[in-house]
């Protein structure tokens, strides 16, 4: 059975904007191995706390995220 975890900052998205992660990343993995898989097809959504999480030497937090969300770097 796949366990798939996706870590996100917290304060960055809502719970459903994790629900559908949930969702597609479970619908990816079935139109890979097949629908039987969709029943044991295990999804977490980690929420990192902001200043934990770095990209490029600096700390992240949920402001800087959405600041690249929006393409404003």
């Amino acid at each position: 059975m796949p366990l798939i975890t996706i870590n996100v900052i917290e304060n960055v998205f809502n719970k459903e904007q994790k629900r559908e992660m949930i969702e597609k990343v479970t619908d990816a993995m079935v139109s890979i191995e097949g629908e039987a898989m969709r029943g044991v097809t295990w999804v977490v959504v980690k929420d990192v706390k902001e200043g934990e999480w770095g990209i490029g030497g600096q700390p992240l937090d949920s402001g800087a995220v959405r600041r690249l969300q929006a393409g404003s770097g």
